[in-house]
């Protein structure tokens, strides 16, 4: 059990709380926190106990609400990773590299073609963005050569096109890619350093730490970004690295911590790795789904439509069930080149709308046949709501017969509006049977409203007195 106390008595005086060994046996060396952190205090193990990170969790939830009324809605932007990974080779592909002109390129893209108008509006810095050496001040430092003009006069760029710029650290000795970490101690400078630059979204992955240095690491991070009074959203990767499921996984406390958090693998540019998300989103629904609302959000993972993996139809399919799940709609994609069946889906205004409803439900799967189709439904502001039919199939499209009682809806007279067709289903009586053609790993959407109601055509962040109409 460690004794952590300090005089400022907004930390964690005179708590006690218990930290679990990462290993069957020995013990597992703990950095002394540094005065920089307001935490002067040193952390001994004894036994592990199982509620070690729940407590700890509530001791910090005490003091580290990051409740700075950012992303009420799901965040959407593009981030490099999946499309452009760890290409730090501007000589033969400059291009592609991971480089201030990347992002300058992405952000003239993003607020020339549309995409800042429906409400994308983050351009995030993945990894391999650093310097493999900290400057003399013990601060992170972008990699001179690919980042000349510094990570501020980028935040500058991005800032004057009316987006705003995220960037990507490592709760762990160093990242993924083997680039500097952000340990313990140095938390708070780089808390400090980010805010300097302009920065307005972190993300935090967890490579090369365990789980004790995460379970202090997350939350003193989200305290340090508070403390640099410059509003940074916070992406967790922390319940990735612990299965992404309660008990190891305590949301209701994460969602104090973080404003949105990774609980799965990484998305691969392929309809398998878009399945396999989908299916786990799916299958642990139950305790997922609660967790997420506003200024707190469960992420799948980045958008990989416009890429090489997906067909038309799987793209539809992405785009639906990411907006019936309220995730992030996080592009990583090549926006210079994007065909026209790719904008299209990511521009659809009324997926948009439907993803970014300010009640911030996230969706449920409903059904899931024996003939391999499955129903989607997510409830929206005004009495609407949102299905999903999706196929599995790998045959031919399919014709699935059902009504809207049989979906659990009340009594009355609706209508619905298929969001990639753009046609109208009218007269439906809540017991009218009617019949949807899904083609294989392909959707039908549908937003559905009372018959009294119209469809409005509204901005990407609808406010909660409007109502989408056609």
């Amino acid at each position: 059990m460690g004794l952590c106390s300090n005089s400022d008595s907004s930390d964690f005086t005179g708590k006690l709380y218990h930290i679990p060994h990462s290993k069957e046996k020995g013990e597992i060396d703990i950095s002394v926190f540094s005065r920089s952190l307001s935490l002067s205090c040193a952390c001994l193990l004894l036994e592990m106990h199982p509620l070690s990170v729940t407590l700890f969790l509530v001791l910090v939830s005490l003091t580290v609400a990051l409740d700075n009324g950012l992303l009420r809605t799901p965040p959407m932007g593009w981030m490099a990773w999946e499309r452009f990974r760890c290409d730090i080779d501007c000589h033969d592909d400059p291009e592609n590299c991971i480089s201030e002109d990347l992002f300058r390129d992405m952000a003239d893209r993003m607020a020339e073609d549309g995409w800042k108008e429906l409400g994308y509006e983050y351009i995030i810095i993945d990894d391999c963005w650093m310097s493999m050496l900290r400057d003399e001040q013990g601060r992170l430092q972008p990699e001179p050569s690919r980042f000349p003009g510094g990570i501020a006069k980028l935040a500058r760029y991005i800032h004057d096109r009316g987006l705003k710029l995220g960037i990507y650290a490592d709760m762990g000795t160093r990242t993924c890619m083997g680039f500097p970490g952000t340990m313990l101690e140095k938390i708070e400078i780089d808390a400090q350093t980010f805010a300097s630059w302009g920065v307005d979204y972190l993300k935090f992955d967890g490579c090369y730490s365990n789980p004790v240095e995460q379970m202090l690491g997350y939350p003193l991070m989200s305290k340090a970004l508070n403390a640099t009074g410059r509003p940074i959203a916070f992406s967790c990767s922390w319940p990735a690295y612990l299965g992404g499921l309660p008990p190891n996984v305590n949301y209701s406390l994460l969602g104090d911590i973080c404003h949105l958090w990774r609980n799965y693998y990484d998305i691969q540019d392929s309809w398998d790795s878009v399945q396999g998300i989908i299916e786990w989103f799916s299958n642990n629904q139950d305790d997922l789904q609660p967790a997420a609302g506003p200024g707190r959000w469960n992420d799948p993972d980045m958008l990989i439509i416009g890429n090489f993996g997906l067909s038309v139809d799987q793209a539809h399919s992405q785009m639906a069930l990411w907006a019936i799940m309220a995730a992030p709609l996080i592009m990583s994609n090549d926006l210079r080149n994007l065909d026209n069946s790719a904008r299209a889906i990511l521009q659809n205004k009324v997926a948009i709308a439907i993803n970014q409803d300010p009640i911030g439900v996230q969706g449920r799967r409903l059904l899931q046949e024996k003939n391999h189709i499955e129903v989607y439904w997510r409830p929206l502001s005004q009495s609407a709501s949102c299905l999903v039919f999706l196929s599995r199939r790998t045959d031919m499209p399919y014709l699935y017969h059902t009504s809207l009682a049989k979906l659990n809806y009340e009594a009355g007279n609706y209508q619905a509006y298929d969001v990639f067709t753009g046609s109208k289903v009218t007269g439906l009586n809540a017991k009218t049977e009617f019949t949807v053609s899904i083609n294989p790993s392909g959707v039908v959407m549908w937003y559905v409203y009372p018959e009294q109601r119209t469809l409005h055509s509204q901005h990407n962040k609808p406010e909660p007195e409007h109502h989408m109409v056609l």
